[in-house]
C-alpha cells in the first residue's frame, strides 16, 4: 500500500514538473504577430540650384557713340534683365570677324549702307542685321568753322597750314578707307595719319585752342559737334556717301538662343538728341568708370530705357 502511494506521488510530481516546463517553453515561443511597420523616413526637399545668369558678349570700337551705346546696353542687360555682360574693345575688322565666328554676340556701331558695306558683303550670311539704333548719321572730312574753306578740293590750298596731314582714326574703320579714296579721287597732297577716336579729338581740341588749321576724319552724331564749332567739307564726288544709319549687327543664332536679348537690341533706339546727350555724359565724365556713367544716364532716362525691355 505504501509502495503504491509512493509511486502515485512520484507520478504526480513528474506530471506537474512537465507541465511547468511546457508552460515555460510556450512563454518563450515567438508570437505570430508581425512587428509594426516602421514609418518611412521623410526626405528633405532638395535645394534648387539657382540658374546661372546667361552671358552676353558685346564688341565695340573706341568711337564715342559706340562706347556710349554699348555700356548703356550692358547696364540695362545686367541691372534690369539679369544677364552678365562682357564688353570688349577692338578694331572694327576683328569685331566683325568675331561676330561671324560666333565669338561675339553683337556690335552696336555698324554704319550702313556705305561705311561698313564691305564687311557685310565679305561675311554675308554669317552676320545678322538687327536693324538701326540711330538715323541720320554721316561721315566726312571735318574742319573748324573758322577755316576759310568749304570743299574737299580746297584742302590743297592749305596743305602747308595742315602740315600735309589729315588726322584719322583706327586704320580698319570704313571712314579711313573712304578718306584714302578721297585723297586719290581729289588729288590731295595730304597724308592720312591713323590713330584712334580719342587721339583725333585730342588733336582737334589742341588745334582749336590755338586757332590752327586742322582737318580730321569726322562723323556725326558725335559730342565734338556740341563742344566745338565745326563743319563738314562739301563732297562733290560723293566719296563719303549720303547720310547713314547706325545698325546693330549680331551673330547667327542669337535670336534663337537668347530671343529676349535679341529683341532688346532690336528695340534699342536713340534719336540724334538722345544719342548726343548720352555721348555728352560720357565726354563730361572724363576718366570715370563707363558703366557707372551709363547707369547714371539710365536712371535719368528710365522711361525710355524701360520701353526697350521686352515683356515676359
Amino acid at each position: 500500500m505504501k509502495k503504491n502511494l509512493m509511486m502515485s506521488t512520484i507520478l504526480i510530481l513528474v506530471l506537474l514538473l512537465g507541465g511547468v516546463l511546457l508552460s515555460g517553453c510556450a512563454q518563450e515561443a515567438p508570437t505570430s504577430e508581425e512587428p509594426a511597420a516602421e514609418e518611412p523616413a521623410t526626405e528633405e526637399p532638395a535645394e534648387e540650384t539657382p540658374e546661372a545668369p546667361k552671358e552676353v558678349a558685346l564688341g565695340y570700337v573706341n568711337w564715342a557713340e559706340g562706347v556710349a551705346m554699348t555700356f548703356l546696353a550692358e547696364a540695362i542687360l545686367e541691372d534690369h534683365m539679369g544677364y552678365e555682360v562682357e564688353s570688349t574693345m577692338a578694331d572694327v575688322a576683328p569685331i566683325f570677324t568675331s561676330i561671324a565666328n560666333g565669338g561675339t554676340d553683337a556690335f552696336m556701331d555698324g554704319w550702313l549702307p556705305v561705311t561698313h558695306e564691305s564687311y557685310m558683303e565679305n561675311f554675308g550670311d554669317d552676320l545678322v542685321d538687327l536693324g538701326y539704333n540711330n538715323e541720320g548719321a554721316r561721315i566726312g572730312l571735318v574742319v573748324p568753322a573758322y577755316m576759310d574753306i568749304e570743299t574737299i578740293e580746297e584742302l590743297n590750298d592749305v596743305v602747308d597750314d595742315l602740315e600735309g596731314q589729315i588726322i584719322g582714326i583706327d586704320s580698319g574703320a570704313g571712314i579711313m578707307g573712304a578718306t584714302e579714296k578721297a585723297i586719290d579721287e581729289y588729288g590731295l597732297d595730304l597724308e592720312l595719319i591713323p590713330g584712334s577716336g580719342p587721339t583725333m579729338t585730342a588733336s582737334l581740341d589742341k588745334a582749336i585752342e590755338r586757332e590752327e588749321a586742322i582737318v580730321v576724319t569726322g562723323w556725326a552724331p558725335h559730342w565734338k559737334f556740341a563742344r566745338y564749332d565745326l563743319k563738314f567739307l562739301e563732297d562733290s564726288k560723293g566719296i563719303f556717301g549720303d547720310v547713314e544709319n547706325i545698325h546693330t549687327i549680331a551673330r547667327v543664332g542669337l535670336e534663337d538662343e537668347m530671343p529676349e536679348v535679341a529683341q532688346f537690341l532690336k528695340n534699342f533706339y536713340l534719336d540724334g538728341q538722345q544719342l548726343g546727350d548720352l555721348m555728352g555724359a560720357f565726354a563730361d565724365a572724363g576718366d570715370a568708370d563707363e558703366l557707372e556713367t551709363a547707369r547714371q544716364w539710365m536712371a535719368e532716362n528710365e522711361d525710355l530705357v524701360m520701353s526697350w525691355i521686352p515683356e515676359k
